[in-house]
């Protein structure tokens, strides 16, 4: 199979670009020469990321559960477009931090909505313009937590699974076409996912504060945004169809191999050994 063509200087799209591994994205895409169409809900942060930008730009203030707003979105991008479109990252993707017993459905509901639904959203929206052309990617962000269930992460386990899923049903319906489905599974980035999830309790009963929760997590993250996305352009590039991000996404894919209903107690040991390593 040939590979596919580099996406390096062509027009793309990326929602969650105000902030993470979306700016990021948007940054590193830009820099190479790529015309960026960015939207975001957050316009501040939105604005912020095209005014560091080198090259042609088009944002849109965009709320990615709004199923409509997505069409008008590309059909702005469509009449704005200088070429073919190379990719469209659903990327836009938010956190909440609950047991199942305390878990509250407003909460799930408001991920759900972002984090599985607006990735449906975003390639129902974008996918008849590829067809179309017979040629570009659809590169949904699930996670890590897409390839394992993790305590205190229902909602977004779930979420995150549900895009795998979705995005490898329709890379199969895709075979024989010039269009690709890409599933991206990150491992911890440096991002402010953590600090904007919603969070009632210490879901571990340890009284735990949410601003202590996020640093914790962002001490154990281990790659940055901007590694992030050279990882995701690479993979993309190179016509991967699943891109793991980080050294942890390799380990959490070994396990769920390895040991699909035991990796929880290995990662246990794992993360209380780096525990110790922070406090020595």
């Amino acid at each position: 199979m040939s590979r596919p063509r580099s996406i390096t200087g062509r027009p793309v799209v990326i929602t969650g670009a105000a902030s993470g591994i979306g700016r990021a994205l948007a940054t590193r895409l830009s820099r190479l020469g790529a015309p960026v169409a960015l939207a975001d809900v957050d316009e501040d942060g939105l604005k912020a990321t095209a005014a560091a930008l080198p090259g042609q730009v088009l944002t849109r203030v965009l709320d990615v559960r709004d199923a409509e707003d997505q069409l008008h979105f590309a059909a702005e991008v469509k009449d704005w477009l200088p070429a073919p479109l190379a990719a469209v990252f659903n990327n836009a993707g938010v956190a909440v931090t609950s047991t199942v017993l305390d878990a509250v459905p407003e909460d799930d509901d408001w991920l759900h909505d972002i984090n599985f639904r607006g990735v449906v959203h975003g390639t129902r929206a974008f996918l008849p313009l590829l067809v179309e052309q017979d040629e570009g990617a659809i590169v949904n962000t699930s996670s890590v937590f897409g390839l394992l269930g993790m305590p205190y992460q229902s909602a977004y386990c779930a979420a995150k699974l549900a895009v795998r899923g979705f995005t490898e049903s329709l890379r199969h319906e895709l075979r024989g076409t010039g269009v690709r489905a890409v599933t991206v599974h990150p491992g911890g980035i440096t991002t402010n996912i953590a600090r904007n999830a919603r969070v009632r309790r210490d879901p571990e009963g340890r009284g735990r504060t949410h601003e202590q929760m996020a640093a914790q997590f962002e001490a154990m993250t281990m790659t940055s945004p901007d590694k992030a996305a050279a990882i995701i352009h690479a993979g993309v590039d190179r016509g991967k169809a699943r891109i793991l991000v980080g050294p942890d996404a390799y380990l959490f894919d070994a396990l769920a191999r390895i040991t699909p209903t035991h990796y929880n107690a290995v990662l246990t040991r794992v993360m209380r050994r780096a525990r110790r390593t922070e406090t020595v």
